[in-house]
């Protein structure tokens, strides 16, 4: 059985957000979680509370019935490029530079070795 859950809209680029997720695909998700938890990265805490999320629907997919975290596996983890905001700093001799916003839509998917 499996479960997916996805945020969209993150702030972040998602360049950066995919560094943190090549670590914890294929992972068991206890060990998916104390990776992110002890990640130093920003995206860490997004893609962990997306995590938590993925595995409460399996929860809740599977009857209610809990399934401990060393059976439940990350099937598929994935990042793709959500909408840049464009913003205009102001530069030397009358230009502008334009500063680009990025963002990113998560994705994580959960499955039960059961």
């Amino acid at each position: 059985m499996e479960a997916r859950a996805t945020k969209r809209y993150l702030r972040g680029s998602p360049r950066k957000m995919r560094l943190v997720i090549d670590l914890i695909r294929g992972k068991s998700a206890a060990e998916a979680k104390a990776i992110l938890q002890f990640s130093p990265k920003r995206a860490a805490t997004a893609a962990e509370m997306v995590l938590r999320s993925a595995l409460a629907n399996l929860t809740v997919k599977n009857d209610e019935i809990p399934v401990a975290d060393e059976n439940i596996v990350i099937s598929e983890a994935f990042v793709n490029q959500g909408p840049t905001m464009k913003r205009v700093n102001p530069a030397p001799m009358g230009r502008a530079y334009r500063v680009r916003k990025r963002s990113n839509h998560l994705t994580i998917v959960v499955s039960s070795l059961d």
